[in-house]
């Protein structure tokens, strides 16, 4: 490449042709077309249940639904007197809202230091907060946690997250232990 091109010249040396924008237009009015028929309702006859590593979870809210709710995720964990969830954690904040019975969370802070890439650590001891019916729980960013039930209290946990830090890259979502059997 000769090194007496102008700047104007520079400017359009390019990798060919494209309809990218377009594309995008149109992907958009795509959307919002297919988007206007979506439910805005969910029934609890729509609302699976999951038996998974985190233990027995109802399905609120969920991308997968294809609503037209688009950026919360809501699940109700249930949680047997003396039980537990396992443990995870996750690139994005949680709010927690105990809807019945009493128990406490236990979390491992996280640190990190980032030079050149991301270096993780988790506290060697968990803090417990206690929680009662009415309470709400805060779960920061990638800190690993696990919900307890008292041993004489059933509880139900409404679990909700924001989806789109998922989106933008950090859908960093870790099962650390299973719930424990029982």
């Amino acid at each position: 490449m000769s090194q007496d091109l102008l700047e104007a010249d520079f400017a359009r040396i390019n990798g060919g042709t494209c309809s990218f924008r377009a594309d995008d237009v149109q992907a958009s009015k795509d959307f919002r077309a297919e988007y206007a028929t979506r439910s805005r309702l969910i029934s609890p006859e729509e609302m699976p249940m999951e038996l998974c590593d985190d233990g027995l979870i109802k399905h609120l809210m969920h991308e997968r639904f294809n609503s037209a709710e688009m950026c919360v995720d809501a699940y109700m964990q249930f949680l047997k007197p003396g039980g537990a969830s396992g443990i995870h954690r996750h690139m994005w904040e949680e709010i927690i809202f105990v809807m019945e019975g009493e128990g406490h969370d236990l979390h491992w802070d996280m640190s990190y230091e980032c030079d050149e890439e991301y270096h993780w650590s988790w506290a060697a001891e968990p803090k417990k907060y206690p929680w009662k019916r009415g309470d709400f729980i805060f779960i920061p960013p990638y800190s690993n946690h696990q919900h307890v039930a008292s041993a004489d209290s059933e509880a139900r946990l409404i679990v909700i997250s924001n989806r789109i830090i998922k989106k933008m890259g950090m859908d960093w979502f870790e099962q650390v232990a299973p719930a424990p059997a029982g």
